[in-house]
């Protein structure tokens, strides 16, 4: 789904709006979440999945690594677990078949290519996982407890495709709570402009 498409524009968008102003406070970034999961699977569902895999690792080291902070080699360790899964999963996707063709070219062989279809957004939320894990790491930030919240940061719909790629630490705060008015809204997209 586009931006900049029909049922973006008059049909998803405003139900995300209105239900995310319905929502109680301890439900929006729920709606988001399952928005964000909606729109991204909207073009080809199945890497709903590979995302959910992603930010399931990413609670789980990040959980991993605040406790383990007192033991540095171990918070080290699964740090390092963290990058390389998150990494090995993009480099399956960007360069599999690349590497592929490039053995194939060098050696004369016939591997047959995957042909795997590259998931949108993938580096961005990648690159965005990387940056939780990295600020709880350093302690920036305390791990988040509650895995949707963490999956909103992760799958946010209006970043998600496009970017940019927003710090964990730079928005911990606003996963908790957030206030809306109608004079704040009209500044920001005043600002945008």
């Amino acid at each position: 789904m586009l931006f900049s498409s029909i049922p973006f524009l008059f049909w998803f968008l405003p139900g995300v709006l209105l239900l995310y102003a319905a929502a109680p406070e301890a439900l929006k970034n729920a709606v988001l979440l399952l928005s964000s999961l909606f729109f991204y699977g909207w073009g080809e569902p199945r890497y709903v999945i590979w995302m959910m895999l992603a930010i399931l690792m990413a609670y789980l080291f990040g959980l991993l690594i605040e406790r383990y902070q007192s033991v540095p080699k171990l918070a080290r360790l699964f740090l390092a677990l963290s990058v390389s899964s998150s990494l090995l999963m993009l480099g399956y996707f960007k360069y599999a078949d690349f590497f592929i063709r490039n053995v194939n070219a060098a050696t004369g062989c016939s591997i047959p290519l995957l042909k795997i279809t590259l998931p949108i957004g993938i580096s961005f939320y990648t690159f965005q996982i990387l940056s939780y894990t990295v600020d709880v790491y350093r302690q920036d930030v305390k791990a988040q407890r509650n895995l949707i919240d963490l999956a909103a940061y992760v799958a946010l719909f209006p970043q998600l495709i496009a970017g940019p790629i927003v710090r964990y630490s730079d928005i911990a705060e606003q996963l908790k709570g957030r206030i809306h008015t109608m004079d704040k809204t009209a500044r920001e997209s005043v600002d945008l402009s």
